[in-house]
């Protein structure tokens, strides 16, 4: 069996069985175990997997990667509306906002009290409807348009985001580990919340619960450049000791 054909098997029996497991994998494909290691770690670096102790599991955020923006609102949209009601008293009056094109950062915008007076600057095209009737001055930072995230990508949206320092960046993620950060599924998303955590101030993070413990195909930043991590639901004690020993603000 060649490695292409075994990554190919693997693949499809992580996706039918939702996990697999090393020693077993190397029986069934008659290579040593480290073998089998070695093809695990490529599918982890692809996003596909998880690597856990003796196998893998199943990287549920992978199957969400490249679905158009309208079908991933729906996609745990209770846990959108629970962290988007927690991020509003985050946001005040006079606030300058970076916010992303996710489905997570268009809820809680959404919250936000239309008393306030604030300067939001985004590459998503979904909000400029969806705050028409708030009291926000919007800034598009233009750019190619992305239709599966609608989005605004490519070189004028970044040379824009450099003209801004901001107060808050609202970013979200697919993926969220403490070995391996926070994690995105599109490069070009990713390369585009990397420009707005360089230019504010504080980052908020918008993760729900099934982001944690997760791999993705693209790092955005280390965890350590967060400062406020909302969430759905309290995280595990691993979760909590940690943002409290790196001074993340952790609301839930």
């Amino acid at each position: 069996m060649t490695a292409k054909e075994r990554i190919t098997m693997i693949s499809d029996l992580i996706h039918k069985d939702k996990k697999v497991s090393v020693s077993e994998l190397s029986v069934l494909c008659n290579v040593t175990e480290e073998t089998i290691r070695k093809d695990l770690t490529k599918l982890e670096s692809e996003g596909l997997l998880t690597r856990v102790h003796g196998g893998a599991i199943l990287n549920e955020q992978k199957k969400y990667k490249g679905i158009h923006f309208i079908k991933r609102k729906d996609v745990q949209s209770d846990e959108k509306r629970t962290i988007a009601r927690l991020v509003a008293p985050l946001i005040q009056n006079g606030n300058t906002l970076f916010a992303d094109s996710s489905t997570t950062v268009a809820e809680a915008l959404k919250y936000i009290p239309d008393e306030l007076e604030l300067t939001l600057v985004s590459n998503s095209t979904n909000i400029f409807l969806e705050l028409s009737s708030k009291n926000i001055h919007i800034i598009s930072t233009g750019g190619e348009f992305n239709k599966k995230y609608l989005s605004l990508q490519g070189s004028v949206a970044k040379e824009n985001i450099y003209k801004y320092n901001v107060n808050i960046a609202l970013i979200s993620c697919q993926a969220l580990d403490m070995e391996r950060g926070v994690q995105d599924s599109s490069e070009g998303e990713a390369e585009i919340k990397k420009l707005m955590i360089n230019q504010a101030e504080k980052v908020i993070l918008l993760a729900d619960h099934t982001k944690f413990d997760r791999a993705a195909f693209v790092r955005i930043m280390e965890l350590d450049k967060v400062d406020c991590l909302v969430t759905d639901q309290q995280p595990d004690d691993v979760w909590t000791a940690y943002c409290t020993e790196h001074h993340i603000e952790l609301v839930y």
